[in-house]
């Protein structure tokens, strides 16, 4: 049997950045309860697995909605980045919110500038992302870079090389080839483990992905009718 401990408002009163759906961005809220579970799986003293969940009631400062906040970290999900003394690693936080703040997000108003296909691809992820789907959404982000690589003619056997092809193109930078890169790795999660992603990081990625779509068709339109 799991070790379970409980610990009472270890963080209360404290001021957390979080996803307001209200304002619909980051905003700064303060945690008025918090409950933290704790877990550890031991056999003859060797550790086996280990997780902590944390369950709060968080108030945005602006607005002053209320909102429910769910953490997840556990000891095999795990992140690991280069560092000075070589590869180092850091758990993955999985993070919810209840309601959802991305629930009734409004899509990109330019939407129609879009080729008609990844506008259709566009929509139908933006409404499952609205409907609280997430491995749909996950597959819907995928399909939506899938049909980028496309229209741009991206040249490779995969999608990471179409992706990398995009940068060899001048249409993305290294910087925005990496963050594709992790999307890409979410929405293979979803596709093919049927893993679904909490409402933060699906939020993000459909940040990321209106921020690409912005940037390789839509402003470039309008920079045309305005700078003839």
């Amino acid at each position: 049997m799991p070790k379970v401990t409980l610990e009472k408002d270890k963080h209360l009163n404290e001021i957390i950045d979080a996803p307001c759906g209200e304002c619909k961005r980051i905003t700064k809220h303060k945690v008025l309860a918090d409950i933290e579970l704790a877990g550890r799986e031991e056999t003859h003293d060797i550790f086996i697995y280990g997780w902590d969940n944390e369950y709060q009631i968080v108030q945005c400062q602006g607005c002053e909605t209320i909102m429910f906040r769910k953490t997840h970290t556990n000891s095999e999900d795990m992140e690991h980045y280069p560092g000075p003394d070589g590869w180092e690693g850091e758990y993955v936080t999985f993070e919810d919110y209840y309601p959802n703040p991305e629930k009734n997000r409004a899509g990109l108003s330019d939407d129609h500038l879009l080729p008609e296909k990844l506008q259709r691809i566009y929509n139908e992820s933006l409404n499952v992302l609205n409907g609280n789907n997430p491995v749909l959404t996950g597959i819907g982000l995928r399909a939506i870079i899938e049909t980028v690589c496309k229209d741009q003619s991206a040249t490779g056997k995969n999608l990471y090389s179409q992706i990398n092809s995009l940068v060899e193109q001048s249409v993305l930078t290294k910087d925005g080839a990496e963050i594709l890169h992790k999307l890409r790795v979410l929405g293979n999660d979803a596709a093919h483990e049927v893993k679904p992603h909490d409402n933060v990081q699906l939020g993000l990625a459909f940040d990321v992905v209106e921020h690409l779509l912005q940037g390789v068709y839509i402003l470039p339109v309008h920079a045309k009718r305005k700078f003839k």
